[in-house]
């Protein structure tokens, strides 16, 4: 049976506990298209491109169902000869598996979420990190990690995570105007450990983001470059004496900030972002 290794140990299909499973799942959630036909035909597919193929091989080696791999090449709007390769998976057992674990059926950027079940989490985080986040280093030269995401659930999550992990916080801001995407990006030292955490030693990933991971850990801060401090978090309280303050400057000597930040965040609550 094609992609069923006989020699490997018996494993239980998409048991997310499973840190290849897991990784493969959102992996899916973020470049798969589940779709349903009528008497229960229908088909996964993941098309990437074809440089990454290898990663469609491991899917296919973990998936105990008929697969097939192929490939083409056409016109898209970034190149005239793009080549593609694309997994394609018809199994009606598969299907229903990876919908009941949170897959969707059809278009599904903005409704895929962290899976109710017990998951390895930062296995999961690396499939959509390698699915729809770039790693690498900035126009300065500085580390960076970031996620592109239509999922506020998914976002969301990545914030979550990272600052249980390894202390690094961020807030999911709002979508983006142009193309309603929400964009989380972690930087410098931040990114160096993220980028450790989630590509350790033998994890399945994508071959050119995990060199890129592992690139970053050779940055260090120049020397003279100050640390800024953690973000802190305004709270309600602070909010009512910003509002309530005269001036902008008698709301920064109150609340210890600095007036062009009680600006932002008087901005912000004026046009009601949060």
């Amino acid at each position: 049976m094609a992609g069923q290794d006989l020699s490997a140990p018996a494993r239980r299909f998409m048991d997310l506990e499973d840190p290849e499973y897991a990784y493969m799942f959102d992996f899916l959630q973020a470049d798969g298209h589940l779709s349903e036909g009528t008497r229960q035909r229908g088909c996964l597919a993941v098309e990437i491109n074809a440089r990454d193929a290898h990663i469609l091989r491991e899917f296919q080696r973990l998936t105990p169902h008929n697969s097939t791999i192929t490939e083409r090449t056409r016109s898209t709007n970034f190149s005239t000869e793009h080549h593609s390769a694309t997994w394609s998976l018809c199994s009606l057992e598969a299907r229903t598996t990876l919908n009941q674990l949170g897959l969707p059926y059809g278009k599904k950027s903005t409704r895929i979420k962290p899976p109710r079940v017990e998951f390895s989490r930062r296995d999961y985080l690396r499939g959509v990190i390698d699915a729809d986040g770039s790693v690498g280093h900035t126009g300065q030269g500085f580390p960076f990690v970031s996620l592109t995401t239509s999922s506020a659930a998914i976002g969301a999550y990545l914030c979550h995570y990272a600052k249980k992990t390894i202390g690094a916080e961020r807030r999911l801001a709002r979508r983006n105007t142009r193309d309603g995407v929400y964009n989380v990006m972690y930087q410098k030292e931040a990114a160096q450990e993220l980028c450790a955490h989630l590509y350790y030693p033998g994890c399945l990933s994508l071959d050119r983001k995990r060199l890129a991971a592992e690139a970053l850990a050779s940055w260090t801060r120049p020397a003279g470059m100050k640390v800024r401090p953690p973000r802190r978090p305004w709270t309600a309280e602070e909010d009512q004496v910003l509002m309530n303050a005269p001036t902008l400057a008698v709301a920064a000597s109150e609340l210890g900030r600095s007036q062009s930040s009680c600006q932002v965040r008087r901005w912000r609550l004026v046009n009601g972002i949060r």
